[in-house]
Parts: C-alpha cells; structure tokens; sequence
C-alpha cells in the first residue's frame, strides 16, 4: 500500500482510505468491524468517519458509526495504529446540537462528544465538513450570493478554536471538506498571519463524473500542500455499471435512498455508459478502473472508498495494485473533452 504525505503535518496516510458512512445504516456493527479488520490487513491505516454519519442523517442513527469505529478501537486495542479523520457539522441538521455551527462552543462540544463516541483522547484530522457561509457545495451551481442576509461564523472564530482543540491534544490537524478555493486560501492565510493551524488536506468529490476540483483546487493542493481526500470516487456506485440502463439492484444505495440524485442526470448516465464501455473493452472491472484513476492523480492525498459488503470492499482494495494503461487514460480523457463533469 502506497502512503502520502498527509499535508505539512508529518503524518503519512494509506493512498486507499476507508469511508465509513454506511456503518450503523447498511452495515451493522459487526459487519463494520469486518470492514475495518480487512482494510487494516490489506495495509489501509487510515479511517474516515464524522459526526452526522451514518447517511442519509437521522436523530435516530446520529454517531452510530463513531460508536462502531469506537467499539472496534477498544476491541482491538490499535489506536496507535490507525489515523483516525472525522469532521464536526456545519449549519443545518437541526439534530445536532439543535443546528450545528462552527463556532468555539460548537466545535469544543463536537469534538468532545466525537471522541466518547470513538473512545479515544485524540483524532488525528479534524475536518469541516462544510462551511459555516453561503457557497457551492454539495453540487449547487451559480454562486449564491446575498450578503445582507448571510449570517456565518467568522472563519478566524472556527481557526482559533480549532488551535484550541489541537493545544489540548485533542486534535493532531486540522482540514477541510466541501469547500472552495477561496475558502482554502483563506484559511492558509489567516494560519499564516494569525499563528493558527494550517489546514493539511481538503475533502472533495473527485472521480470520473466530477473533475470540478482540478480547476482552481488542484493547483492549491500542488502548490501549497493541501491535498485532496477524494469522496465519491465510485459517484455512489454509479461508475461500476450497475446502475446502467435504468437497473436498481436490490439494496443498492440509488435503490434504497432517493436522496442520492446527484450523479443519474442523463448527461452522467450517458457518460457513465461510456467509461463503464472502456473499461470492459480492456478488460478491466468498471468499478476498479474509476479508483485507479483517482488514485493516480498527483494531487491526491487518499481516495476514500466505501462498501456495504466483504465482496465489494475486496474489489475497491485491488484498485491499489492496477495501473492504467495509455490508450485507457486517453479514452477517459477523450469523454471528459466531450463532456466534462456531468455531475459537479
């Protein structure tokens, strides 16, 4: 298993992560203990999980899959073996401390109550994971700006309190997840001037449907040292063909949840087609060929793959180990051309 460089931080992570966000909704405990054993014998020492997991979010499930990952931990006694990323909420999910914020008393409580949850003293990355503003994420197109009726915490307030998580020793570093270039900059540079935590990696979707992230943000990554933690590298499942022609298979997440929309527009579903095609005429699994690809960006940090089950989770594993011919990585880049990002 290949490492990098986890930012500036000297903490070195598996290229492969392990997302945990199924755990406590289509897997059980101890079918995520299972999940982790695995991935930790495959040679994976790094878990992502946050707050509001497992989804979609409920009252009802809230911090499930920190308690699984928490159990686990105890059960195996490998804390110091493991990098462990979660993230505290930002605004909405009325479940969560009656409308999670990013500021000092929310971020002091998240923390505290994620790390009963995992039953440790420490995380090793603590994440954003979206912005406390009015910005694109989550796939919103146009810039949604109405200043008058903005009501976001400074982001100088959620750094310094995030410098107070990481004197306490309760946090090793800090990242962010669903944001933009701007709001990286901005972090880089209030760290910078303020003598506050620099943030070491940015989680975003990345993958086939979804390269939005190489305009602007991969040249932050390369230049500056904050790479990219790619979510939805399969573009929930999408990208493995199992979806084509209209097909739900039985407890499939597209099957199960209607919320998860963002990548079966007909532009991605014909594009989808088109990649699943390149990768039979290869003679390669779909699936793998997609994880391959993100694997072999250079401005990834790790890929965070994700499944519901022993089988599923072993085929993402073997992505580690395929590299992508030339006429495969001119194909891909052939439909991209065509049609860039049908999903963002």
């Amino acid at each position: 298993m290949q490492t990098r460089p986890l930012g500036t931080t000297g903490i070195e992570v598996s290229r492969l992560c392990l997302g945990t966000m199924t755990f406590g909704e289509q897997n059980s405990e101890a079918e995520a203990h299972e999940q982790l054993d695995r991935a930790v014998t495959f040679g994976i020492n790094f878990i992502d999980t946050a707050e509001m997991y497992p989804v979609p979010p409920k009252a009802e499930t809230q911090g499930r899959t920190e308690r699984y990952i928490g159990s686990w931990l105890k059960q195996r006694g490998s804390r110091d073996d493991v990098i462990i990323a979660t993230k505290a909420s930002g605004p909405g999910l009325e479940h969560i401390r009656g409308g999670p914020r990013l500021t000092r008393e929310h971020l002091h409580q998240a923390i505290d109550e994620s790390l009963t949850r995992l039953q440790t003293d420490y995380v090793d990355l603590y994440q954003l994971h979206w912005p406390d503003r009015k910005t694109n994420f989550f796939g919103k197109l146009g810039y949604p700006y109405d200043e008058e009726e903005e009501d976001t915490t400074p982001l100088e307030e959620t750094l310094a309190a995030l410098k107070e998580l990481v004197d306490a020793g309760k946090v090793r570093a800090i990242g962010l997840s669903n944001d933009t270039p701007w709001g990286v900059m901005r972090a880089l540079h209030l760290a910078e001037t303020l003598d506050l935590p620099r943030v070491a990696s940015v989680q975003n979707p990345y993958n086939l449907l979804n390269r939005s992230f190489e305009v602007g943000l991969a040249e932050i990554a390369h230049r500056e040292r904050v790479g990219l933690l790619a979510y939805s590298p399969l573009a929930f499942g999408v990208l493995s063909g199992k979806y084509l022609e209209g097909a739900r298979p039985r407890g499939a997440r597209l099957t199960l949840f209607e919320r998860f929309q963002r990548y079966t527009n007909p532009q991605a579903e014909a594009a989808a087609a088109e990649y699943v095609k390149i990768a039979r005429d290869a003679g390669v699994d779909p699936a793998q060929m997609a994880l391959a690809f993100v694997n072999s960006r250079p401005f990834l940090t790790s890929n965070i793959i994700g499944a519901t089950s022993m089988e599923q989770l072993e085929s993402n594993l073997e992505s580690e180990s395929l590299r992508l011919d030339h006429d495969v990585l001119e194909a891909i880049e052939a439909i991209h051309q065509r049609q860039p990002n049908p999903a963002p």
